[in-house]
């Protein structure tokens, strides 16, 4: 019986056909399958039986016989009034729902809750309900284990992961069987034995049609009807076409219902009026499509079926590789189209500069406007794409939150029951106890009749029996519960990933957007410094295109989805994100830097490894890895930390406890001569900060109080302009004013050179000279391009190295900046410096007039987005950088500057003695001073 049933199905349902066989493995491969199946060794292919559904109003409300059957497909569990009906009454939704069983309840009943309505059922026996809830629960795990979760982005990596999450299944499975044993297949009461077996007795046939479902009801009643007609007729045909078909049990004549699991639709074979001459034909065509697609035929199912799924599932995979293949290839030729894309620009871009005429550029003008429709229109093809990823999302976001809202209740469910449960076990123990002490010390009053105390014994035992059959079913309902809770939670989690991975998608999406936005925005800046004054017309249309990008808002990208990664006004540190330029030409530039920011914010979820390494980094002590980390950048909530140390490492042989305390207790006897100087810069003191700026923060005092302790701390240097922003930084990330002031303080005093901040600016000049011999050895062609326009780089480098980048780069770039420049020291400031010439080396050299270079180094710097491209530039495309080589400069120009200050020294002594040799004597002609004083006395 049981090696029947494991090659059967349920009635009502059907062998997949071709189309549906090939569909099959992409739902659940059949490696998964068969670990599924493996426990339940005679477990139908196919769900199906009948049970009992508690339903319907007013007289007719109770328990109805009905027909149920699962679909693998949609995960969805059909049920008809009997196994032939042609149409299904209704369907309940597996995927997101739970299953319960009450031990209080009638035997066989159990429960399946949906977000938006709860089933009850009864099975005939205890064993038909366990094995019910055991294959439900199991069809919904392959369902949800089946569902390939999306990749995060066009990763081969990441797109690795959905195999690994389907080959867990069999482990899934295991861990099942230690809360349920599994149950055997119940004889006759599921599959096709169900199927041929007369439904369970109900009162009344009206009782059992559902009015909810009428139209179908009489559907199903007329195909019934015409299937009937249909089999008289064939019953009644000549015997001189009888075929062995015909011939067989009449059983086997009957036309088969449709398939279940392809609810609604008509049947493949319903009947129809054919010729006599076809009739044979017709008959055996009929008896062999039904041996293959109804179950009721054990003829159609004595093969073993599962060597076929193999090969159905290799065949599957071989598709899904020659479609990643063709996909390879398809990628590959895009590559070749946008290399090619480039390339026509380039030489587009050659011939526009190399044409004589103002048509031939107007013509190369309109191909770019031809080319900017078509970026605008894969822009807007990306968004399409974006809002069905968001919805994609808020539905999974949707039903995790229903799946843990069921898990919580779930939950509670089960700590009653275990209250219960253990309330139960102490009455029993005590009846035990009392029982025992009756046997062991009979009373010592008159004795009581034995049939009495016969009777009294055979209640007590009764009660004892009864008592351990419900803690048996609470045992059991127990251990389902737990088994539900178990696997509501890893499909919680599933669920979880598959929208995280969702959610990188479309930050993916979102930063690629940005990105394309931005360079079309380029584009558009960069055909307006070409064209000039040139070609009014075009003219014109650009300025129409400027405007219109100029008028979109920030947040239009995420404006009708899920806002994935907001950018808001100031970053975490109180910086402006974007700086505000009120000159009208540079608002296109400061839009170019909102979307690159933008980009790289949502891409911020790349540097994970980062922040797990920095999170799992123990004890500080100094090391390469160490370093290579501080390279990288030192996350947000750690930097506090990591700075403090590395402050500590340049401070601890000048750390004395109180000594910040003394400093400013001196302050308050006696006023520094700095300290007017110093309260003027408190207002200068990074105005695109809202810390300093806003009238009730306490940022300005605590600045003051800095300076002012360092002021006393270094009477050779008491205060210089540019403190103010060291100390400002320090502050923001250490919040404490002690600790801020000791970072001034190893900044000024051990990592720069000892006169960097004195009257001369002495090392500041030094190293000037240094960086002008750098950038010519490190770049040959953009130190050639200024000097050709006579470009005086110190202009602009010299307040770099006076604040370390402070008023130079945006935040997060200035704070990798400072991450290494603590740790190693003023060679990274080098670095950088080198970096940044590099980064926007192409551009300088396009510009081709002393003007434009000096206006365009007075801000390029803000419009470097990618830290990680300058990170690269500097610490790897800048080698070798040995510190030797750095000394070696140092000392030579510091001895060439010393030797031009003393001749000026010289120069100036000169002139004070022949100044003083010459005296004040007022030349013949010229008014004294002292006439007005004589004629007033005159007068007088």
């Amino acid at each position: 019986m049981e090696g029947s049933q494991e090659n059967t199905l349920e009635s009502g349902s059907s062998v997949p056909g071709p189309e549906e066989s090939a569909r099959a493995p992409e739902v659940l491969p059949s490696e998964v399958s068969e670990s599924c199946a493996r426990p339940l060794e005679t477990t139908p292919k196919k769900l199906c039986g009948y049970l009992s559904k508690f339903g319907g109003k007013g007289p007719i409300r109770g328990w109805k016989s009905r027909w149920f059957f699962y679909d693998e497909r949609k995960c969805h569990l059909y049920y008809s009034r009997t196994a032939q009906d042609a149409n299904p009454l209704d369907s309940i939704d597996l995927s997101s729902a739970v299953f319960d069983c009450k031990a209080d309840a009638e035997e066989g009943t159990f429960e399946i809750k949906t977000p938006s309505r709860v089933i009850t059922l009864k099975a005939a026996t205890k064993q038909v309900m366990l094995y019910w809830l055991q294959q439900l629960q199991m069809k919904r795990w392959e369902f949800h284990n089946s569902l390939p979760a999306p990749p995060a982005a066009p990763d081969a990596a990441l797109a690795g992961n959905v195999p690994a999450l389907r080959l867990k299944l069999e482990p899934e499975e295991a861990e099942l069987e230690e809360f349920l044993c599994p149950v055997k297949t119940p004889p006759g009461l599921v599959g096709m034995a169900a199927a041929l077996q007369p439904g369970p007795p109900i009162p009344s046939a009206l009782q059992n049609i559902s009015l909810k479902h009428l139209g179908t009801e009489i559907q199903n009643t007329m195909y019934n009807i015409r299937g009937n007609k249909q089999a008289q007729g064939i019953s009644q045909g000549p015997p001189g076409e009888d075929s062995p078909q015909s011939r067989g049990p009449q059983r086997e004549e009957q036309p088969s219902p449709p398939d279940p699991s392809t609810p609604g639709k008509e049947p493949a074979d319903s009947p129809k009026p054919v010729p006599k001459s076809s009739l044979t034909a017709s008959l055996i065509q009929k008896a062999k499509r039904h041996n293959n697609t109804f179950p009721l035929f054990p003829e159609g199912l004595t093969r073993n079926r599962t060597s076929q799924e193999k090969v159905v599932a290799l065949e599957q995979q071989i598709l899904m590789l020659t479609k990643d293949l063709k996909s390879q290839k398809e990628l590959v030729k895009i590559l070749h189209k946008a290399l090619e894309a480039a390339q026509q620009e380039k030489r587009a871009s050659s011939a526009y500069l190399m044409a004589a005429g103002d048509e031939d550029r107007l013509e190369l003008v309109r191909h770019k406007v031809r080319q900017i429709a078509e970026l605008s229109s894969q822009v807007e093809a990306l968004e399409q794409e974006r809002v069905s990823l968001a919805q994609t999302v808020s539905l999974r976001e949707q039903q995790a939150q229903e799946l843990q809202r069921q898990v919580q209740e779930l939950q509670r469910q089960v700590q009653l029951l275990v209250d219960k449960n253990q309330a139960k076990e102490q009455i029993i123990c005590k009846l035990c106890e009392k029982v025992t002490q009756d046997f062991m010390n009979p009373p010592s009053y008159s004795p009581v009749p034995l049939d009495a105390a016969d009777r009294d014994c055979l209640s007590q035992q009764e009660k004892m029996e009864q008592l351990k059959d419900d803690m048996e079913a609470y045992r059991t309902q127990n251990r389902f519960l737990n088994s539900e809770i178990h696997q509501v939670t890893k499909i919680w989690r599933k669920v979880a990933e598959k929208e995280k991975a969702l959610l990188m998608k479309c930050a993916y999406l979102q930063a690629k957007n940005c990105q394309v936005e931005s360079k079309y925005l380029a584009g558009l800046r960069r055909l307006q410094e070409i064209m000039g004054d040139e070609a009014s017309k075009c003219s014109e249309l650009l300025k129409q295109l400027i405007q219109e990008a100029l008028q979109w808002e920030a947040d239009e990208a995420v404006a009708d989805g899920v806002r994935l990664s907001p950018i808001s006004e100031y970053d975490e540190y109180g910086f402006l994100t974007v700086p505000d330029y009120e000159v009208e030409d540079l608002k296109l530039l400061a839009k170019i830097q909102v979307l690159e920011v933008r980009s790289h914010h949502l891409l911020a979820h790349e540097e994970q490894p980062l922040r797990e390494r920095w999170a799992a980094l123990g004890e500080l002590v100094p090391s390469a890895e160490l370093k290579q980390l501080l390279r990288a950048g030192i996350p947000q909530e750690h930097r506090p930390r990591v700075w403090r140390w590395l402050v500590h490492l340049r401070v601890q042989h000048l750390q004395v406890p109180g000594h910040y305390q003394k400093l400013l207790s001196r302050g308050q006897t006696c006023e520094h001569p700095a300290a007017r100087q110093i309260e003027l810069d408190l207002n200068r003191t990074f105005p695109n900060n809202k810390h300093f700026t806003c009238p009730t923060s306490s940022f300005p005092d605590k600045l003051r109080r800095v300076l002012l302790a360092f002021s006393w701390q270094n009477p050779t240097i008491g205060y210089c302009q540019g403190l103010n922003r060291l100390a400002a930084i320090a502050l923001l990330i250490l919040d404490e004013e002690e600790s801020a002031f000791w970072c001034l303080v190893a900044i000024v005093e051990t990592i720069l050179p000892a006169d960097y901040y004195s009257k001369t600016l002495t090392a500041s000049q030094v190293d000037q000279r240094v960086l002008q011999d750098l950038l010519s050895e490190k770049l040959p062609r953009l130190m050639a391009h200024l000097g050709q326009h006579h470009v005086d780089l110190s202009l602009i480098t010299f307040n770099w190295f006076l604040v370390v980048f402070a008023d130079s780069l945006i935040s997060d770039i200035l704070l990798r900046v400072w991450d290494a420049f603590l740790y190693e020291g003023t060679k990274v400031v080098f670095r950088y410096a080198l970096a940044i010439f590099k980064y926007n080396e192409e551009e300088i050299l396009r510009l081709q007039d002393g003007l434009e270079i000096y206006q365009y180094l007075r801000f390029f710097t803000k419009t470097i987005c990618n830290s990680r491209k300058l990170m690269s530039i500097a610490f790897n495309d800048m080698n070798p950088f040995p510190m030797k080589q750095l000394r070696q400069l140092r000392t030579a120009h510091r001895e060439r500057l010393e030797a031009e200050l003393r001749q000026l020294e010289q120069l100036k002594a000169k002139y004070l003695e022949t100044q003083a040799f010459r005296g004040r004597a007022v030349p013949e002609g010229c008014p004294s001073e002292d006439e007005d004083e004589g004629e007033g006395e005159a007068e007088a």
